[in-house]
């Protein structure tokens, strides 16, 4: 089947119930989307699918049928999103495991809600965990990335 991941377009010999994770992971070798708790909780697993924030540890590859963005294919070294250039300046990573995931979900959020809450990040970011607890530098890092977005 063909998968296009991060602009480039690949022909993949999978299962089509193969979760998209591990397509990503082991298949394509990009390493930044998570495997976390196992059961679809914690956010660490978060792709994009035609921009929309999907599960996909619980996506069967064979049913995505549009482009799918992983947090390498989110910016480039030389220009960060948004989203990763506010997450590097207020520090947001303590251990990192999550922030993949995080830094997708708050890019989905962004790309529809470009001036967001506090309540819009912690009911958009639900689905997150992070286990060091920086949920307040994840929201701080969310709201100068809004502004950023919207050039003010």
């Amino acid at each position: 089947m063909k998968l296009t991941v991060n602009g480039t377009s690949h022909e993949i010999n999978v299962e089509p119930e193969m979760p998209l994770l591990w397509v990503l992971r082991d298949e394509l070798d990009l390493p930044g989307t998570k495997f976390g708790c196992g059961i679809a909780q914690c956010g660490a697993y978060t792709v994009h699918v035609d921009g929309t924030a999907v599960r996909s540890c619980v996506t069967p590859v064979g049913s995505v049928s549009g482009v799918v963005t992983t947090i390498e294919g989110l910016g480039t070294p030389a220009t960060l999103h948004a989203v990763q250039a506010a997450w590097v300046e207020r520090q947001v990573a303590q251990c990192g495991y999550c922030q993949s995931g995080q830094i997708m979900s708050a890019a989905a959020l962004l790309k529809t809600n470009p001036a967001p809450t506090d309540a819009d990040i912690d009911e958009a970011m639900s689905g997150n965990l992070c286990r060091c607890g920086a949920y307040p530098r994840i929201r701080a890092a969310v709201h100068d990335a809004a502004k950023r977005i919207r050039g003010a």
